[in-house]
């Protein structure tokens, strides 16, 4: 396949945030050409808009639309997910794609006092997925899609100390919030075994985003130099939210369309628990505290994925 086309979604509804620019943008034209219903999450209008419209001529797609919402405010995300559950009655396809990294040595803190890339990064998704979850379980199978970066590998679980008040790295936060979305992801894939929505993250490449605004000029050129495109960066959200090779396919971390090795402590069943609870606490969902009585640590049981990609792009 091209590096734009994804397998056929017609009759499907995908939602894709972070859509008007970058990875996001590219991997929302894939599904727009797979003729997916479409709803894209944006935060500024005028930018959406123009995405929504661009989408709709590149693909002829005319089932596009635009929902608005700041991912770094939770009040906002809530706002975003009972707008689409007033709207719409399905989804099939969820790909948390809106990031930021704080390339500054000050840290943001958003509205509601969170670390905005631990808002951003991991806490929107997390909150997001779950205001869907019931959407998404009645629409099975469906399947959720989490961006998240290799650099999860250089961080490690913090607990006590989750949105970095101690010795502030924008570096450090980005990467200790991709470690907690791979968590999320295998907790939530080991809770909804057999209920027929997936769960998977992935890396994306080093891609050229927008993500890299914050670099001096010289480095933003160093970059531009030897990342991939956001075309190319899109391959495997599209095949994740796409392929049948993956259908029912959960709880695995991948690169370049297939399954690869997160680090130790993505994997580790104890401190997902935690987090979770930790996070539910910080979003105030006591209905997601408590983790199911059957759950356990270790790598989910899955149904494995097809070694040889015949139709990889």
């Amino acid at each position: 396949m091209s590096e734009h086309a994804a397998w056929s979604l017609a009759g499907k509804t995908c939602l894709v945030t972070g859509a008007s620019s970058g990875i996001g943008r590219e991997t929302a034209l894939a599904l727009a050409r797979a003729s997916a219903h479409l709803v894209l999450v944006c935060r500024d209008r005028e930018r959406g808009e123009r995405t929504v419209q661009s989408i709709r001529e590149g693909s002829g797609n005319r089932t596009v639309e635009l929902m608005l919402g700041d991912l770094s405010v939770m009040e906002e995300v809530n706002g975003l997910a009972e707008r689409y559950r007033r709207k719409h009655d399905t989804l099939h396809v969820l790909v948390n794609n809106a990031g930021v990294l704080n390339l500054s040595r000050r840290r943001r803190v958003t509205r509601e006092g969170f670390e905005e890339t631990f808002a951003v990064n991991y806490l929107a998704p997390f909150l997001l997925t779950h205001r869907l979850l019931d959407i998404l379980r009645a629409s099975a199978p469906a399947r959720v899609v989490n961006v998240s970066s290799v650099l999860h590998k250089r961080a490690r679980l913090d607990t006590g100390d989750l949105q970095k008040l101690r010795r502030f790295s924008g570096v450090r936060a980005y990467c200790h919030s991709k470690l907690a979305l791979n968590l999320f992801t295998f907790e939530l894939a080991r809770r909804l075994e057999g209920k027929g929505v997936s769960v998977n993250c992935l890396h994306p490449g080093g891609v050229a985003t927008g993500i890299f605004r914050d670099l001096p000029a010289p480095l933003r050129g160093l970059v531009r130099l030897f990342a991939i495109s956001p075309t190319r960066g899109a391959r495997t959200p599209v095949y994740l939210a796409s392929s049948p090779e993956v259908e029912g396919v959960s709880g695995h971390y991948f690169l370049h369309c297939r399954p690869a090795r997160a680090s130790t402590t993505s994997y580790d069943g104890e401190s997902a628990q935690r987090l979770w609870r930790l996070t539910a606490q910080l979003l105030r969902l006591p209905e997601a505290q408590a983790p199911p009585a059957d759950a356990g640590g270790g790598t989910p049981t899955t149904r494995g994925v097809h070694q040889t990609h015949a139709g990889r792009r």
